[in-house]
């Protein structure tokens, strides 16, 4: 059955950015722009997957499209080629170092210092250059997971890897406390909060098109789901290493569409968003164009500019300044009688009309806001939701 994907458009907004402030602070003014945004009722995982790859994120129910050329922290997309990555000496040395300490134990090692672990080592995996045996990822990442130690073996502590449906617990929020404050120095957030920004969802379930059964460890659906992580059964926060390898076992076992990990957004001048230019080989989005470029040919564009246009260099912005508003949106005639808005329901039986048809579009508010997000999603990708 086809996934109908359904949303209410949204337009230009801005706010204070947590990017640049002091740790656990905002910025004191508002210059963190939203070209439009889209609050969900409902998407297909192909929807917002296409979404996605045009600059698009979500928290929650809440779909948003940044203002790259007018953000004092521009927000590039992100992804990894989850069938070439190759980890590095140190993320090697990373996943090894866990399955020791699981299997045989470090008195050294905290809780703590197991969080820190979340992101790349500082030492850039230089301390030996002696070779090593033949890393294997989706071997070693599974290597100290209770349902992968063989019978004859005994490990240390037990450490358990499920992966559920996007649900809250007191045990999930715990983490997210601790994670906010350790990792981004942020201590106000409430239950609320966590279940805006990680619970709520509006993607729908779908099939993962295996050719034939997949390994039991692999989920049979795409949607929205948190992987779970236990040591001696306390949840725990791991690195992004785990996400790559998912990807590259889903891709293994069939599902040949499934080559790259999303990994959010790159935010060059955010040390803390940084890391995730060492999962390489990974490629970032041209803001205008949304075309990918490797990221190690984006860096001397984004050291030099404050916004980098990769297929367009010659737009690219120098100087924290907002340049203001660019050009007013313009939409054909012929596209917005291709995209549609509910007109009525009833019965299960939606009936649509043309946006342009709409009583929306007499207002001259609501005709902006429709613009912008047709704008910010394009001419095909917003043929395929129906507004609401």
């Amino acid at each position: 059955m086809t996934v109908i994907s359904i949303g209410m458009p949204l337009g230009p907004g801005s706010s204070t950015c947590g990017y640049c402030g002091p740790p656990g602070e905002r910025s004191s003014n508002e210059t963190n722009f939203k070209k439009a945004g889209l609050i969900a009722s409902q998407l297909s995982c192909e929807v917002y997957q296409k979404m996605i790859y045009r600059g698009w994120r979500r928290s929650g129910t809440y779909c948003y499209a940044p203002d790259l050329r007018r953000s004092c922290c521009p927000q590039y997309t992100i992804r990894l080629d989850a069938i070439a990555f190759k980890p590095s000496r140190s993320q090697r040395k990373l996943i090894n170092r866990w399955n020791h300490f699981v299997m045989q134990g470090h008195k050294s090692e905290t809780s703590d210092s197991l969080l820190r672990g979340a992101l790349p080592s500082k030492s850039g995996g230089n301390a030996s250059k002696r070779d090593t045996p033949k890393f294997s990822l989706s071997t070693s990442i599974h290597t100290a997971e209770s349902d992968f130690i063989p019978p004859n073996e005994t490990a240390h502590h037990k450490f358990e890897v499920t992966l559920e449906p996007s649900t809250y617990s007191e045990e999930k929020y715990a983490l997210y406390l601790l994670y906010q404050r350790q990792i981004h120095h942020d201590t106000n957030n409430t239950p609320e909060d966590f279940k805006s920004f990680l619970v709520k969802s509006p993607l729908i379930n779908e099939p993962i098109p295996y050719p034939a059964s997949p390994p039991d460890h692999l989920p049979s659906r795409y949607g929205s789901f948190h992987q779970m992580y236990r040591l001696d059964g306390e949840l725990i926060a791991l690195s992004a290493l785990r996400e790559a390898s998912l990807a590259r076992e889903i891709y293994d076992a069939g599902a040949i569409t499934v080559t790259s990990l999303a990994m959010g957004f790159y935010i060059h001048s955010c040390p803390k968003m940084k890391y995730k230019g060492e999962y390489s080989p990974s490629y970032l989005a041209d803001p205008e164009k949304f075309t990918w470029f490797p990221l190690v040919d984006c860096v001397p564009q984004l050291e030099k500019f404050r916004y980098a246009a990769f297929v367009h260099p010659e737009h690219s912005l120098e100087g924290p300044q907002d340049p203001g508003e660019g050009p007013p949106v313009r939409v054909s005639e012929e596209l917005l009688n291709e995209v549609m808005v509910i007109y009525s329901m009833q019965g299960g039986t939606i009936s649509v009309i043309p946006i342009n048809s709409s009583h929306r579009w007499n207002d001259e508010y609501d005709r902006e806001e429709i613009l912008s997000c047709v704008d910010a999603l394009g001419d095909e990708l917003s043929k395929e939701i129906i507004f609401r």
